[in-house]
């Protein structure tokens, strides 16, 4: 594969059904693509950090294309300040938008999702367009499945420095924090609230009707959680798994090792030096029937 001789990404601006406009960009591939993957980031984490695995993919055959949610990146407004949506938007609505402009012709179409990304596919009102699914770093939000250090973090996070700036500023200054992006207030006060749940969102009465989807989903799924993951360890993985009830899924627990590296955490699953985890996901997304392995290696499983 040679990236460097890839067509230039091409930025995109796909409307939502309640006519918002969502920044993405598209990898096209030099020829016919094999497929379709599209990249559903992380709260807080910007499309252009999913930039190296989008032009792996695109080298490997597979036209990919990213998007900033509505209130992120190149999607946000001039002020967040007053901004009102739904957490749920950015699957419901932004994701959904990307999936229906994807044309529906006899390629497959695979997501690849990050923490939230993998919330997102049982939130999605076109699910069934997707072949396939790779997720990394999904689980439910509540401190109580985090090692104790990143526990307590977490604690001090969302009852003391969370609620002291979003007082100040009407929104999540998460760039302050060099967290990410920075966040609409709703988007805020309701990830705190989810978090408070061992079910995350799944324990909030109010959503019974927003969340029958994960139920109704069928394609195969491999679920991917580094073993040094601290906001998103293997046990919130197989916690917010089993919520996708009917669909064929794989755990893995990824040590860092397996892809010669000395830590993962919760976000370097799409840095340039977890690429060695990048060409078995692909390869993973094209026959998921198959065991997830790394390399020649025997299949990593749960």
């Amino acid at each position: 594969m040679n990236e460097r001789t890839q067509p230039d990404p091409e930025k995109t601006e796909p409307i939502a059904a309640d006519g918002y406009p969502i920044a993405s960009t598209r990898y096209a591939t030099d020829g016919a693509p094999r497929g379709r993957v599209v990249i559903a980031g992380a709260t807080g984490v910007g499309q252009g950090f999913y930039r190296h695995f989008a032009a792996f993919a695109q080298a490997y055959g597979l036209e990919a294309i990213t998007l900033d949610y509505r209130g992120v990146g190149k999607s946000a407004p001039e002020t967040l300040k007053g901004f009102d949506m739904n957490f749920l938007d950015w699957a419901r609505l932004d994701l959904a938008a990307i999936v229906n402009a994807v044309p529906e012709d006899e390629l497959p179409l695979y997501l690849v999702g990050h923490s939230y990304g993998g919330h997102a596919l049982g939130l999605l009102p076109n699910h069934r367009r997707v072949t396939a699914s790779a997720l990394c770093a999904t689980g439910s939000g509540w401190h109580g499945w985090m090692p104790w250090p990143d526990r307590l973090r977490l604690v001090f996070f969302w009852n003391v420095i969370g609620p002291v700036l979003t007082r100040l500023k009407g929104y999540l200054p998460f760039k302050m924090l060099r967290m990410g992006e920075d966040l609409p207030l709703p988007v805020y006060r309701q990830w705190r609230r989810w978090c408070h749940n061992p079910d995350y969102f799944f324990d909030d009465p109010e959503l019974a009707d927003e969340l029958t989807g994960f139920a109704r989903v069928r394609c195969p799924i491999v679920a991917i959680n580094a073993t040094d993951d601290g906001w998103a360890p293997p046990r919130s993985r197989d916690v917010f798994m089993r919520h996708y009830e009917n669909a064929p899924v794989q755990a893995v627990d990824l040590e860092p090792a397996d892809i010669d590296l000395e830590s993962i955490g919760h976000i370097d699953y799409f840095r340039p030096r977890a690429r060695p985890l990048w060409q078995p996901m692909l390869d993973w997304l094209e026959q998921p029937d198959a065991p997830f392995r790394i390399g020649q290696g025997p299949p990593l499983q749960k």
